[in-house]
């Protein structure tokens, strides 16, 4: 019997020992399967991820088309042409000229500005501001101040920063394409996808995972709405006001709109493009609808203020300054993504920090 007991004792280590390195050897072929899989996947994650976020942004019109009879290949054909014509077709068509229009515009404001041009007749007749204009435009070349000079460092980084989005833009034709490949799959298959999703994470962290994963829903319909929906509105209304006063190149500046409200860091330059307007308008004597410009712009950089927090409120109920911050910081970190993923990030720790302090996170 002791034999036996010592011959028993000296058997479990070794027995053990091969389950911890059978384990590890599945551990380790689940690892180089999931490497592998994301070394093929890897070329794709751009679009994978913009058609996920735009199949995301559009989901409450593709349920109200389900729910209407429409079956959801159907759907998806229709959201696949909608989508066509308002993403890739305004792409396909600026992204050739674009650089070269930009260039060639600001070529043309350092030119008039080196020169040192004359006064404009009608800037003392620009209304409450006039004078004031006048006084400054005289301070500036009586003392031989050089405009040009002056704005060169501001103008510079204008213009790199709109030819590298134009070339980005360019560049970016093939992921459009693809991300809406991506998306449509989605839109066919996306609620067994959202099933699975849910049962897995609930099998791994409960309902709390649960949560993440409407959170991060919340988090890219926030950022659609409010930031996307918002920059298109003001594309759209710059782009009208541009057209109705007759300035040449209203849709390639709406566009160029566009791309500053985006980018939320060039949003403030909004300014340059109704107010260079109104300038075009003034210098060629139409004093009318240079004023209407000056109001129309101010509104249109003025909505921001307003129409975004309320439709970043339909997506997620979180802190609006989280949300801002992780708007903005998410663009500074990983580019047009980022707007995305930062929202994403910070809405995922708030909800698992509110978990955390045993509270339950409310729904928008």
């Amino acid at each position: 019997m002791p034999n036996d007991t010592a011959r028993l004792g000296d058997s479990q280590p070794s027995l053990s020992t091969t389950t911890l390195i059978e384990r590890s050897i599945v551990v380790l072929l689940v690892i180089g399967l999931l490497l592998g899989v994301l070394t093929v996947l890897w070329p794709f994650t751009i679009a994978i991820l913009f058609g996920a976020t735009l199949a995301i942004a559009t989901w409450p019109l593709r349920q109200a088309m389900v729910a209407r009879g429409f079956a959801r290949g159907w759907a998806a054909t229709l959201l696949l042409l909608l989508s066509l014509v308002a993403i890739a077709l305004p792409v396909l068509v600026m992204a050739p000229v674009l650089t070269d229009q930009l260039t060639q515009g600001m070529h043309h404001v350092q030119t008039y500005f080196a020169a040192a041009p004359a006064q404009p007749a009608w800037l003392s007749s620009v209304p409450f501001v006039g004078s004031r204009l006048v006084r400054i435009w005289d301070e500036v070349f009586r003392t031989g101040g050089d405009l040009g000079a002056a704005l060169a460092p501001y103008t510079e980084t204008v213009q790199r920063m709109l030819l590298a989005a134009a070339r980005g833009l360019a560049d970016s034709v093939v992921q459009i394409v693809l991300s809406l490949v991506v998306a449509t799959m989605f839109w066919i298959q996306g609620g067994a996808l959202v099933e699975q999703l849910h049962d897995i994470l609930g099998r791994l962290g409960g309902a709390i995972a649960e949560d993440t994963l409407n959170a991060t829903a919340g988090a890219v319909k926030s950022v659609a709405y409010g930031v996307i929906g918002t920059a298109v509105i003001q594309a759209v209304l710059l782009t009208l006001g541009l057209t109705a006063a007759g300035v040449p190149g209203a849709t390639t500046l709406g566009f160029v709109g566009l791309l500053l409200a985006v980018s939320q860091i060039g949003g403030p330059l909004l300014v340059l493009i109704w107010g260079g307007a109104a300038w075009w308008l003034f210098d060629h004597d139409f004093q009318g609808w240079g004023v209407f410009m000056i109001a129309w712009g101010l509104m249109i950089s003025l909505i921001d203020n307003f129409l975004k927090p309320w439709l970043i409120g339909l997506g997620v109920n979180m802190p609006m300054p989280l949300t801002i911050l992780g708007v903005f910081g998410g663009f500074i970190a990983y580019g047009f993504l980022g707007l995305f993923i930062g929202p994403t990030l910070i809405a995922i720790s708030f909800i698992l920090l509110e978990a955390w302090r045993g509270q339950s996170p409310a729904k928008p």
